[in-house]
């Protein structure tokens, strides 16, 4: 077990390494840029001294994924945040990713972060956020809690965004087991939400991974709900938490997408009833050396463009709080 922080491009790194596993968790964002177990990357990372590309490993907050051209209602007033998705007009991935997160506690199998993010002309209320980092016996377990301390009813959602690796052959190789029902098509153009459709409708029925099975040539940047969750089980710990990894004392269960290789070893994410939503997508670049390197799962509490659909949105009156968390895992 080590536990080691330095500075780079995204500020301090803070390292840490338990039951075979290590990850590293930057100031900057309070995102996840290497998860390893026994030496074997997870996740697609990146060097401590370069930015992050891609958002990857980031924490998305206080919305996932997109806001059509950064514009939603508030009490009647449009609010207009930033565009940084300007190919597409949109507000993308929340206001957190590029911030200075404080640290509030380290021990020997984790790492708390946590930020206060001020009232803007773009979406003007207080928010308190704490990600919270945890290795154990079961890979890394991370938990983000938002407690609104403003005057105002805030929006609110969550996702990661890491992308996942199933090992060092092709992404195409990988099987995918997703068990989803049902996706959100999209706009071409803009990737916005055009109504919900069945997996088995997808094109030539390739968005239905509910038996594993290999992702090919599929090219996947899709929102997927309807999603079946695992029988619920018993289990003990401090905030939902038993050794690292989700307990399954959550009522309705976890869900537990899984990405292998031919092989049979892959990885593993799961995640509990507060994401009734999952982005996935298979990282289609013009780079030849960046295109789908990994898979992006991302459970979200809500679909793109929350904020002005409305669907499943947080709403968080003064003085509340939303808990989300989800785990990545090894599997051998």
């Amino acid at each position: 077990m080590t536990l080691v922080a330095g500075v780079s491009a995204n500020g301090i790194q803070y390292e840490f390494e338990w039951h075979g596993y290590r990850a590293v968790v930057t100031g900057t964002g309070a995102g996840l840029r290497l998860l390893q177990h026994d030496g074997r990357d997870l996740i697609v990372g990146f060097p401590a001294d370069e930015p992050m590309p891609n958002f990857r490993g980031a924490l998305a907050a206080p919305w996932p994924n997109r806001i059509a051209s950064g514009r939603y209602p508030v009490d009647g007033v449009d609010r207009q945040l930033p565009v940084n998705e300007p190919g597409r007009e949109c507000a993308l991935h929340g206001l957190v990713f590029d911030r200075n997160w404080r640290l509030l506690e380290r021990t020997t199998a984790e790492v708390v972060l946590g930020l206060r993010l001020p009232s803007s002309a773009g979406y003007p209320f207080d928010l308190d956020l704490v990600a919270r980092y945890e290795l154990g016996p079961d890979g890394l377990t991370t938990t983000v809690e938002a407690t609104n301390v403003g005057g105002g009813t805030a929006p609110y959602g969550v996702c990661p965004h890491p992308y996942l690796r199933a090992g060092d052959s092709p992404l195409n190789s990988w099987l995918l087991t997703l068990p989803a029902d049902s996706y959100l098509r999209v706009t071409p153009d803009r990737l916005l939400p055009a109504g919900l459709a069945e997996v088995a409708d997808g094109p030539d029925g390739s968005f239905d991974f509910r038996r594993p099975r290999s992702i090919g040539a599929t090219k996947i940047d899709h929102a997927f709900t309807g999603i079946v969750r695992e029988p619920a089980r018993k289990g003990s710990g401090r905030d939902g938490l038993v050794g690292g990894s989700l307990s399954a004392e959550l009522g309705t269960g976890l869900v537990t997408v899984e990405l292998r290789e031919v092989s049979g070893r892959g990885v593993a994410m799961s995640f509990g009833p507060e994401c009734g939503w999952l982005q996935i997508h298979t990282a289609d670049l013009p780079a030849p050396g960046l295109n789908r390197l990994g898979l992006a799962v991302e459970p979200m509490t809500c679909p793109p463009d929350a904020f002005n659909s409305g669907t499943d949105l947080i709403r968080l009156a003064p003085g509340e709080s939303h808990r989300a968390s989800w785990s990545i895992r090894a599997l051998e």
